[in-house]
């Protein structure tokens, strides 16, 4: 094809194109369309990209991109392309604006073949049938979305014409299809058979050769090979996929069989391995009665957490109270007017935090006092040891007070913290050493 070569566009083309517009859109107004239509240049078939669109009352339209069945490159005119925007049309030569966009010129450009080629429907298909090439490709009734590759398919898989006969056009582009019909005439009797229910599932290039090679119906495989792809789709379900991959067939009819969800069964799996259950076994891994036994497995399991976390947090707490009691000794409660007692428990730093309106109960404070990162304080009157006053944090690593806070974390009064600079912190230290000798 050749750029000097390219002609207005006629006027049956323009009624054409026109017709299926106002049909598609008959309200859209201000927004960029784009269809298409055959033609000849230079003896080569191309395909002529028109956009249109409504502006003032006005229906406008322009040519914007030349693509040749033969040709490695593409002629292109007032528009371009962006990556997440998608493909834009300048119409300042229409009147639609004020300025040109940049990348508007009278004179058309060229570009590689694979751009610039936007979908746009064909309002002429049949004029491709005028070329004895493509008299047979059956492109007429092609419903695919870019018909330059499908000729060029046809012109190396005639087979495709078949394919598309079957009204089964989506499969034009799989160059696997093609050369299995072009070498294996039972495929192409068993693609015909089942061609109704591959059209009406929308079937993948995989699940056709599975189905014909195993010989299961085509729409069996199908809802198989959807059913895996959700599944290994879902990160949730890690623990099945563990447990089945890669066969899944046995898992998918099982649960098919109990009219059973993924996470049904995952939830029951998640039960059966914290209980430590064998999942070889098979009556672990199918159970008869999914249902009852999904029940017994979810309460075996929440009553082995609740004996666990029992266990664990009593451990905690035997872990907490003994850092306290060998702390203990920096205590100071003699001859003053203030009280420095340690906390022996998370409760206790639960019962403070909600005294005095702070976080020491939360963020991890009981944590860090059984792991002997810090220690936790409560300064108290002499004159009402169980009344909440003050709650102090002092580091062990650094041997320094961190905070020191008193209700709705506010500070201390002047006479508390000078106890706690000049009495107990001299104090504390020294009783560290003997801790720590």
């Amino acid at each position: 094809m050749k750029m000097e070569k390219i002609k207005p566009i006629p006027k049956y083309i323009l009624k054409l194109i026109k017709k299926r517009d106002l049909k598609r859109y008959p309200e859209t107004k201000g927004i960029t369309r784009f269809y298409s239509y055959l033609t000849k240049n230079d003896s080569e078939l191309v395909k002529v990209t028109v956009a249109v669109k409504n502006r003032y009352k006005n229906w406008h339209y322009k040519q914007v991109a030349v693509h040749g069945v033969h040709s490695d490159k593409c002629f292109v005119k007032d528009m371009v392309f962006h990556y997440i925007a998608g493909y834009s049309v300048g119409w300042h030569e229409e009147g639609l604006t004020k300025e040109p966009k940049w990348y508007e010129d009278p004179e058309w450009g060229w570009h590689y073949d694979d751009k610039f080629d936007p979908y746009a429907p064909v309002v002429n298909p049949e004029y491709a049938l005028k070329f004895p090439a493509y008299k047979y490709s059956a492109c007429d009734i092609y419903d695919g979305d870019n018909i330059i590759k499908y000729l060029r398919m046809y012109e190396k898989y005639p087979q495709l014409e078949y394919v598309t006969k079957m009204g089964l056009s989506k499969l034009a582009m799989s160059k696997q299809i093609m050369v299995k019909l072009g070498k294996d005439t039972r495929f192409r009797k068993w693609l015909s058979k089942n061609a109704k229910d591959i059209a009406s599932k929308n079937v993948y290039i995989s699940t056709i050769f599975h189905a014909y090679r195993t010989g299961k119906p085509i729409l069996v495989a199908d809802a198989y090979e959807r059913a895996k792809k959700s599944l290994c789709a879902d990160r949730d379900f890690k623990a099945i996929r563990d447990l089945f991959a890669p066969h899944y067939e046995e898992y998918f009819l099982y649960i098919g069989e109990q009219k059973i969800s993924n996470r049904l069964y995952n939830d029951y799996l998640k039960a059966c391995n914290y209980l430590g259950l064998d999942m070889t076994d098979k009556k672990n891994r199918f159970p008869h009665d999914f249902i009852r036994w999904h029940d017994i497995r979810i309460d075996e399991c929440n009553t082995k957490k609740m004996e666990n976390d029992k266990k664990e947090r009593a451990e905690f707490y035997e872990k907490f109270e003994a850092v306290a009691e060998k702390y203990l000794p920096m205590q100071k409660d003699k001859n003053a007017t203030y009280l420095v007692i340690i906390a022996k428990s998370p409760a206790e730093l639960k019962a403070e935090g909600k005294a005095l309106h702070h976080c020491v109960g939360s963020m991890g404070y009981e944590q860090k006092f059984a792991r002997e990162e810090t220690l936790i304080f409560f300064i108290r009157s002499a004159d009402a040891p169980n009344v909440p006053l003050v709650t102090m944090e002092y580091s062990l690593k650094s041997k320094k007070i961190l905070q020191c806070y008193a209700n709705g974390n506010t500070k201390p009064s002047d006479d508390i913290t000078t106890y706690i600079n000049t009495k107990w912190l001299p104090y504390a230290k020294r009783q560290l050493k003997k801790i720590a000798a």
